[in-house]
């Protein structure tokens, strides 16, 4: 039997090659062969971002970069989160059986008040409920559906723990109610570096939008970091940012070449060049299709209110389930 697999976006920024390879291309990969759900992350994005023409530029180009990059809706539930309230209903039910201490632990509250801290501000300075409780949302996005398999980057490993420890807290008292998910993690890609070596993210401004226009994106490669090496030296290709982004675009038998390359000696800029080459030519069609859905964004809103129907038929069953159990009337 195939399994539930769920991927959410929160629109948060431009999409980058970290989000690209972290979450939507093997939640992509997946589809082919398990029953994909995907979503618009929105109400997460709230959290952050509170200003509502950012709010909809931002949701509107997540949906458009899924599209673009494969999502076929005709074999998929693809929706707006906002779109879908049982999702929130059930969010508020989880949380009455979700600890402060178990959202103590989560690990983007730790960071902001280990932050705070080491500014020496009150430890909750900036912390907004949404941000607390965002882990308690985001195992109600997977619970509901009853998902197996939630593809994630490793800093969102502990999202998904949580999610089972209140699935296994709720079946506990309740009786076998939600399936336990489990996380998937491409283990090689699991954490793309930018283009200062550190981990690609945005507050790190060290991003590659995944639909830079070509120039641009040649000059972000370009200003990737890379070592001393005189071109006809030895490198190491898995120690190279460059290299660890061309793998995730070529072929096996382009990859396996340019490992040779790099063992034999190859120089950066020959090196950038090749990136840059087989990045633009994988990129350019789905660069296409992405400024035809911006440009029409009343198709994107047919096709997330069609997913929204179909969200909302199959989670409704469930989520009479939990009422009933729970002694509420339904």
């Amino acid at each position: 039997m195939k399994k539930t697999v769920l991927t959410g976006i929160k629109p948060t920024g431009r999409i980058h090659l970290g989000n690209y390879i972290g979450a939507i291309k093997p939640a992509l990969e997946l589809a082919q062969i398990e029953n994909p759900v995907y979503f618009v992350a929105d109400y997460h994005g709230l959290t952050k971002v509170q200003d509502a023409e950012q709010m909809k530029e931002l949701s509107y180009g997540i949906a458009a970069t899924w599209l673009a990059l494969g999502l076929d809706p005709s074999k998929s539930i693809f929706y707006r989160q906002s779109d879908v309230p049982e999702i929130f209903e059930l969010s508020w039910i989880l949380a009455c059986f979700s600890s402060k201490g178990l959202m103590n632990r989560a690990h983007a509250y730790k960071a902001i008040v280990d932050q705070n801290r080491e500014a020496g501000r009150e430890q909750d300075d900036g912390v907004n409920m949404g941000l607390f409780t965002y882990p308690i949302l985001m195992a109600s996005d997977i619970l509901l559906f009853q998902s197996d398999l939630v593809p994630v980057g490793k800093d969102q490993i502990q999202h998904v723990e949580i999610a089972r420890d209140l699935a296994e807290t709720f079946n506990r008292q309740f009786g076998e109610t939600f399936k336990l998910p489990e996380y998937v993690v491409e283990e090689e890609s699991a954490v793309l570096p930018g283009l200062d070596g550190r981990k690609m993210s945005k507050s790190y401004n060290n991003t590659i939008p995944i639909f830079e226009e070509p120039d641009k994106l040649r000059k972000l490669i370009n200003r990737i970091k890379t070592d001393s090496t005189e071109p006809d030296e030895a490198k190491d290709p898995d120690e190279s940012i460059v290299f660890a982004l061309y793998r995730e675009f070529a072929s096996e038998d382009e990859i396996n070449a340019m490992r040779e390359r790099y063992e034999t000696g190859i120089g950066w800029g020959e090196a950038k060049r090749e990136l840059f080459d087989v990045m633009n030519d994988v990129l350019e069609e789905p660069r296409r299709k992405y400024k035809y859905y911006i440009e029409n964004l009343d198709e994107i809103d047919r096709i997330l209110a069609e997913g929204a129907g179909k969200a909302r038929a199959k989670v409704r069953p469930l989520l009479t389930d939990v009422k009933r159990k729970i002694g509420i009337y339904v």
